[in-house]
């Protein structure tokens, strides 16, 4: 039996319209005559899904007992009986209820498929396995329900289902997504624009990609190797040189202006292993890659253009950055280069950039190894010239052309020992002149074909011709031992630069500095030690790496700094040339360290000047705030007391009232002075457990006025993970302080949702509103935000209340209110084992 086709309609977000999709398209196909039934579909109480609904061939669902509630599911069985040519399956990332035939609905689609039936689902982007952690970090929702990634990627067919971020947003205002108690939830939380926009990148990039994957497939199997424009792909070609940087940051910029750019930066290293290329330089540009959102890949092989231009066709690329040759005028008498061959042979359908830079025509040597004064392949080609060379010539003076007299002759061996000294430095021009002199004298002194010389004159001038080629290679030694010197003087400066600077601007720590120790001379641990004197123990300051040495005197390099600290390396021997820059190392290391302890002293006096100014601000409450009531307390107190005046019962009762009114005030403020110095002082121990959100909210709105706030907690919430006190005690203060600014005759509202593992609790209330800058102020401490027309209070019941929510593992944080106002957003965790929201719920549900 044939497998069954498996369509998908791919979303961005709840309330795009997939099962609208779904449903037309079955329509369309039943009036074609197909037999398609709806094996399970939700409509979310849409009334424009529900309606399409009609004329459709629904199958009976499986219920299932869970927990003492009933649940609907697909009834897998039900359709392999009725066997339809096509299945309408909606929601695939969703998960069954315990006790179904499966775990997951996509494994139901499965059999669907395996049975022979097509399958037409739906699915939301943010439910696919691999994004979801990009997606919690989009939105703050860690989506529990998902779908692996390949069971999509094999579906026939994908179609988007797009719209802007503004129409959903209308369409979910207008009642059309969810039940309006639910639309301002939704709206200020999974629903804001930032949030929406960003999961329809996701889906349009994550849909381009598998257009992308199926486009590369049908090449493959049709044996297309022109390349098809469909999107820019921009290949940078790098030789771990410095112009490196230059040439990934100007391939950024070229993608970015096309959509879908993609960047691909290839360093291509010979067969045998060999590579002047640097590879701290290679490392940093393969992050600099990364950072732009591109790709770093390494390949191998001999014909750097051919591997280039391989590499290209064999990723569709549309165009390729190449950096303008560091090779100097001369060099190019070897060939053209492999910018110039790469555009020659690309062909009209690969555009090739050659960019300028800092390094063109500026000579294409790396610094060198350390030891070495001159590269491999010039120091052989110098033994090559100046003991082959010698011999080369003397055949072609012997025998092409004799009698050229023996000044000429001299003069050309002395070429070639210069030749030799050019290339290979020392050694290969004195091995030069030994062998130019033996073939002077044996072959064009007379007596030929003997060592003796007849005339004293050749002696002189054979003896000069030594001189001269001796010179000639010293000065070239002389030479290329001041450019490797001035080359490593600039490497060892750059480097110096670099740190210095990183460490003035402070953005390096101690282990990142040890890192870059480590990587730089390529050692396997760096320690920075210390010790407080002589006698005492050395100490790990900061170590990276394996086994880092624990005393100076286990380290394969130790560097003093001052009298009491060390950094120790392990893994090789350096050469003392390199003492210089690890010594600045090693003294910035100390800078470093010293700066990190002085932050911690200047951290800790902060802490102490915010305690004095809470002090400060305690005592100003004291003498103020507090005085305030107790002065009325005692007021109607004397006033009873008094035998001077008959009061009576009404007035009595007045002034109990007041007494009490004083009382419960006085109560209140220092009730919030000791929670703010129990949470300054970090004394707060929350008793967590499994709690019912509402037996604690309306517990938390005693304090205020029966009529002054709306009550809308649902029954059916999860439960929460908290500590009932603290909530309760959050809770109130959030209320009491929304009450006293809501304009009178304006209830607050007090609400409640359930958001994927969290249960928010919002208190709305029509104010005056505060600022987007005082949104964070308002929580500190003895803050109080414009007028109070009730005025009591210290500043305080916010603070405490935010306190509270952070130390139950919640938050607490301030928005504006659709149509003027505040709203307190509450955030509590929901309890481990029920801590899944209802299908129904915004930020869980799939349309």
């Amino acid at each position: 039996m044939a497998r069954g086709k498996l369509r998908i309609y791919l979303g961005a977000a709840p309330g795009v319209g997939k099962t609208y999709a779904m449903l037309s398209e079955a329509h369309r196909r039943i009036e074609r005559g197909t037999d398609c039934v709806v094996a399970f579909v939700e409509h979310h109480h849409r009334p424009r899904t529900e309606v399409m609904l009609h004329g459709l061939e629904q199958l009976s669902r499986q219920e299932l007992d869970y927990r003492g509630s009933v649940f609907r599911e697909m009834d897998v069985d039900a359709v392999l009986r009725r066997a339809p040519a096509v299945a309408l399956v909606d929601e695939l990332a969703h998960t069954n209820v315990p006790g179904s035939r499966n775990a997951k609905r996509w494994q139901d689609v499965e059999e669907l498929l395996a049975a022979g039936i097509d399958v037409i689902s739906t699915v939301n982007i943010q439910h696919l396995e691999s994004l979801g952690d990009v997606v919690e970090s989009i939105t703050g929702v860690r989506q529990r329900e998902t779908v692996p990634d390949e069971v999509v990627r094999r579906a026939d067919q994908i179609e988007l289902v797009d719209m802007s971020p503004q129409a959903l947003r209308r369409r979910m205002a207008h009642g059309n997504v969810y039940q309006p108690d639910k639309v301002d939830a939704a709206l200020s939380n999974y629903f804001r624009p930032g949030n929406l926009t960003a999961l329809r990148e996701l889906a349009l990039l994550w849909v381009a990609d598998r257009v992308d994957e199926y486009l590369n497939a049908y090449r493959s199997e049709h044996r297309v190797s022109a390349i098809w424009a469909s999107r820019e792909r921009i290949v940078v070609g790098l030789t771990g040189g410095p112009e490196g940087r230059t040439l990934i940051r100007r391939a950024a910029r070229l993608a970015e202006k096309g959509a879908g750019g993609e960047v691909l930066a290839v360093y291509v290293s010979r067969s045998d292993g060999l590579t002047g290329a640097s590879p701290k330089e290679l490392a940093d540009q393969r992050t600099l890659v990364e950072d732009l959102g591109g790709t770093f890949h390494h390949v191998v092989g001999d014909d750097i253009p051919a591997a280039l231009l391989d590499f290209a066709r064999g990723v569709n690329a549309t165009q390729i950055v190449l950096g303008v040759s560091r090779r100097r005028s001369w060099q190019y008498v070897f060939g053209p280069g492999v910018g110039a061959t790469v555009a020659r042979e690309s062909g009209p359908d690969l555009d090739a950039h050659l960019i300028t830079h800092d390094e063109a025509g500026k000579g294409r040597g790396l610094p060198v190894a350390r030891g070495a004064r001159l590269g491999r392949s010039r120091v052989t080609w110098g033994w090559l010239v100046g003991v082959l060379g010698p011999a080369l010539l003397t055949w072609l003076l012997t025998n092409v052309t004799p009698d050229g007299g023996l000044a000429n002759d001299m003069l050309l061996f002395l070429t070639m020992t210069v030749a030799a000294a050019l290339l290979g430095g020392l050694f290969p021009a004195l091995a030069s002149a030994v062998v130019g002199s033996l073939l002077l004298n044996w072959y064009f002194t007379p007596p030929v074909h003997t060592l003796t010389i007849a005339d004293p004159t050749n002696i002189v001038a054979i003896a000069i011709f030594v001189g001269v080629a001796v010179s000639v290679a010293s000065v070239v030694d002389l030479a290329a031992r001041r450019t490797h010197q001035a080359a490593r003087l600039r490497a060892e400066s750059e480097i110096l630069s670099f740190l210095a600077g990183n460490v003035l601007r402070g953005e390096t720590g101690l282990e990142e500095l040890l890192e870059r120790v480590r990587e730089t001379f390529g050692m396997e641990s760096v320690a920075l030690l210390e010790r407080t004197a002589e006698t005492t123990p050395w100490t790990c300051a900061g170590s990276v790496g394996p086994e880092p040495a624990r005393i100076p005197e286990d380290a394969d390099v130790d560097v003093p700094v001052g009298d009491h600290m060390a950094l120790s390396l392990r893994g090789r021997v350096l050469p003392a040339a390199d003492r210089r820059v690890l010594a600045a190392f090693a003294t910035q290391a100390a800078v470093v360290l010293d700066r990190q302890r002085l932050q911690g002293e200047a951290d800790r006096a902060k802490e102490l000047a915010e305690g004095n100014r809470i002090r400060t601000a305690l005592l100003a409450a004291v003498s103020h705030d507090l005085r305030t009531p107790l002065a009325g307390i005692k007021a109607a107190v004397t006033s009873l007391r008094s035998d001077e005046v008959e009061w009576s019962e009404q007035d009595q009762a007045d002034l109990l009232q007041a007494i009490e009114q004083g009382a419960d005030r006085l109560d209140h403020l220092v009730g919030n002075l000791l929670d703010m110095s129990r949470l300054q002082t970090g004394t707060v121990t929350p008793l967590i457990r499994e709690t019912d959100l509402d037996e604690v909210v309306p517990m938390a709105l005693g304090g205020v006025p029966e009529d002054s706030v709306e009550l809308d907690v649902p029954e059916t919430l999860p439960m929460v993970h908290i500590d009932r006190g603290l909530l309760e005690r959050a809770v109130a203060n959030v209320v009491e302080n929304a009450v006293k600014y809501s304009p009178k005759g304006r209830q607050v509202l007090v609400s409640a949702s359930a958001l994927a593992d969290r249960v928010e609790v919002r208190v709305v209330d029509r104010g005056p509103g505060v600022p987007d800058e005082a949104k964070d102020r308002i929580f500190e401490p003895f803050q109080r935000y414009g007028d109070s027309p009730r005025g009591v209070g210290v500043g305080l019941g916010l603070a405490v209340a935010r306190g509270f929510a952070e130390a139950i593992g919640g938050s607490l944080h301030a928005e504006d209110t659709p149509g003027g106002g505040l709203t307190m957003v509450l955030a509590v965790p929901t309890a481990p084992e029920r801590g899944r929201a209802q299908p129904d719920q915004p930020a869980a549900a799939t349309s």
